[in-house]
């Protein structure tokens, strides 16, 4: 154990007995890292946190750590699930703090001094990491008590022991010795590449600008856009007056879908869609690295394939079953994507001179089809989705389903000024502190999605520790003139990423490393995906679905339009979502990769399927951060929003069911689900919601991808 000791130097000196050695050090008080923070529910003292803290952080976190395995493995006493399994669980207590926010503070507010940081620390945790899953000592007494199959431990206890036991098998500690420094060669590799890659594509993606003069170029932009754009161009002498159009998707697709222009649409969509293919940002060569780096390291822990090794662990388990699954959904999706194009191009064949249609001009064709047989556009849905008003909506579906309130805290520190901070109530108790992280910037990645500042887990005194939630989102900035409107597409990422938020805010686990979205990747997008249902069901649209002006709920005449263009364009976005599963799928399922030319591949890949060349996979391959930005994450998993959406879909008829704020049901999915994390089987956990196996049918029903519906 080590001991805390202040001094009037607002210095502190930790002694520690480790192999009979008595080892001090002093540590800076300044640093913020290093004291419990002040802050209202101990929230990271982000207004103190400064660049230069991290690193020394990030080594006496490491040391710390360090000094609790060798406390573990020198213990004389026997093997026990508590001074073994359930003390490692609770190690690393001060790493997990500063890693989460420092790379949080990287997603979200990067520069320079962050990417330098990064690239110094990285390499150093992945060894760190190594040092641990590699401690012959540390896993020996691991599998001891995992061999002595204790029938006195509970049910979150034997899953913790259960995936402690496989997280070191999976981390190396069963390869032979002579194959493990090259396994920490791999892993080093692994953290530098894939940290590069990550950072090229947010450079990428800042440093392109499309910059208008002739206003006539601006013809069939919504106003909104428009304004945003002339506010963009304002906050540089250079472009003052002028029009500035980003790669940034909230400037992006809708310039594709509205702008006339047919040039300027190809301009900026082959610029989005070209990032890091060469040049000063080129991430070819690191995909080519990452692939092969992956394949020799699953390979060396006796997997056949990167994707073996991933899937090992998911709840589809082999290649084949995610290949089966997408099948299923991309053959309808293609022959009606195949349909689309027909109609698009009878317009397209209209216009002088005719064209043959293009990528750029997808979107452009899908708005201008969706208002002729809908009347139905953005522009006519957008002032009735202010962001406020969805937030309120948001807020209000959470008290029925579950009986949460939100309130703001101005007092809570927050990690950037727009960033707002909520406590998140039940029955009169604060359950979590929630981040939402609205506008996009520069220093901002791309995307939309959930994190944490801190789990929640209970204390070995089984004290509840409540998390922190973040909801980091990129909708455009209100501008002097209009508030932040949404499209739908917006409304419903919103949902999405706040039903990541419920799984992690309700969490009601013991340990920290099974809590909340510490699930499955194929199973952590059931609760976002569900919480989309509500976004769209018309008797919710009645209740926030509110004009921005005169503040009337939005008519049954404009919910009825929405509904029959409910199914409308889903050729095109399961396509294109099916389309980067397979792509994925196809790197990972690769036994010896030598992949010279990977946009080569990726063009070969996706030809095999039949994807028509007007259509495009969601992420190519040199901005596919899900699969190239973490040494795992989401590689050989990009398939798993679409098996979570066979799971939402399933769900949601009980719901339909049952009504959609029904208590009981709610209940059920919040105990099961919710509340559960990993301590339990996820194949379980779902059965014991559903109390059957799950169906294709009500996913294919609802994107009108059954035969029948065609």
């Amino acid at each position: 154990m080590k001991k805390l000791m202040y001094t009037v130097l607002t210095l502190c000196v930790i002694s520690m007995s480790c192999k009979e050695k008595k080892i001090e050090r002093e540590l800076d008080m300044n640093n913020p890292f290093f004291s419990k923070p002040e802050t209202p529910y101990g929230v990271p003292a982000f207004d103190q946190i400064k660049t230069e803290h991290y690193l020394p952080a990030f080594e006496e976190a490491m040391l710390q750590q360090k000094e609790e395995i060798e406390a573990i493995v020198n213990n004389k006493e026997k093997p026990t699930f508590e001074n073994t399994i359930e003390a490692l669980d609770y190690s690393g207590e001060l790493l997990n703090t500063v890693a989460l926010v420092f790379f949080n503070m990287c997603e979200t507010n990067n520069s320079d001094e962050m990417i330098a940081i990064a690239d110094t620390i990285s390499p150093k945790l992945a060894a760190h990491s190594d040092d641990i899953s590699l401690n012959p000592k540390l896993f020996e007494r691991v599998k001891t008590v995992y061999e002595q199959k204790d029938k006195s431990l509970n049910p979150e206890q034997q899953r913790l022991l259960e995936e402690t036991y496989k997280n070191f098998v999976r981390g190396g500690a069963n390869i032979p010795v002579e194959k493990q420094a090259r396994f920490r060669e791999i892993n080093e590799e692994l953290s530098k590449l894939t940290l590069k890659f990550g950072n090229n594509v947010l450079a990428a993606t800042n440093a392109y600008k499309m910059v208008i003069e002739d206003e006539k170029d601006l013809a069939g932009l919504p106003e909104s856009l428009k304004a945003a754009a002339a506010e963009t161009a304002n906050q540089s002498d250079d472009t003052k007056g002028k029009w500035v159009f980003t790669i940034h998707n909230p400037s992006l697709l809708p310039f594709l879908q509205f702008a006339d222009n047919r040039a300027k649409r190809e301009e900026i969509w082959r610029a989005y869609s070209n990032r890091c293919i060469g040049g000063e940002f080129d991430n070819t060569a690191i995909i080519s690295k990452i692939v092969k780096l992956r394949a020799e390291r699953a390979q060396i822990l006796g997997f056949k394939t990167h994707a073996d090794f991933v899937l090992d662990e998911r709840m589809a388990k082999t290649p084949t079953a995610v290949y089966d699954l997408l099948q299923k959904v991309w053959n309808p999706a293609l022959a009606k994507a195949k349909e689309e194009l027909e109609e698009y191009q009878q317009l397209a064949n209209k216009e002088k001179p005719k064209f043959d249609i293009k990528p750029w001009d997808w979107r452009y064709y899908t708005e201008k089809v969706r208002k002729a047989k809908y009347e139905l556009n953005d522009e006519v849905i957008r002032p009735y989705f202010k962001l406020e008003n969805v937030r309120d909506g948001i807020f209000m579906i959470c008290k029925e389903l579950y009986g949460l309130t939100f309130k703001e805290n101005a007092d809570i520190p927050t990690y950037d000024p727009e960033a707002v901070a909520y406590e998140v109530i039940d029955n009169g108790n604060v359950i979590g502190i929630l981040y939402m992280d609205y506008f996009t910037r520069s220093s901002k990645r791309s995307g939309a999605w959930m994190t944490e500042f801190r789990g929640q887990h209970k204390t070995k005194d089984n004290e509840n520790v409540i998390p922190i939630i973040s909801l980091v989102l990129n909708f455009s900035r209100p501008t002097a003139d209009m508030p932040c409107l949404l499209n739908f597409d917006e409304t419903e990422t919103f949902f999405h990423e706040f039903g990541h938020g419920l799984h992690g805010l309700l969490s009601n686990c013991k340990y920290r490393s099974l809590a909340g979205t510490n699930v499955t990747r194929d199973f952590v997008e059931l609760p976002s995906q569900i919480m989309e249902n509500w976004a769209r069901h018309p008797e919710v649209l009645k209740l926030y679905a509110k004009h921005y002006i005169s503040g009337e709920s939005i008519p049954d005449e404009l919910i009825k339009k929405i509904e029959a263009a409910g199914n409308y364009g889903q050729g095109f976005i399961n396509t294109e979502l099916i389309a980067a599963s397979f792509l994925d799928m196809d790197y990972h399922v690769l036994e010896n990769p030598t992949i010279s030319d990977p946009i080569a591949f990726e063009n070969e890949a996706l030809a095999k399927y039949g994807l028509i060349p007007e259509i495009i996979s969601r992420y190519r391959s040199p901005y596919f951060q899900h699969i190239f930005t973490s040494s795992t994450g989401y590689s050989a998993g990009y398939y798993s929003y679409t098996w979570s959406a066979v799971l939402d879909a399933d769900a949601f008829e009980v719901f339909k069911q049952n009504g959609l704020f029904d208590k009981a049901t709610a209940t059920s999915f919040r105990k099961n689900i919710l509340e559960k994390g990993n301590t339990e089987d996820p194949a379980l956990l779902y059965k014991a919601f559903r109390k059957q196996e799950p169906s294709i049918e009500p996913l294919l029903r609802n994107r009108g991808l059954l035969p029948e519906e065609k």
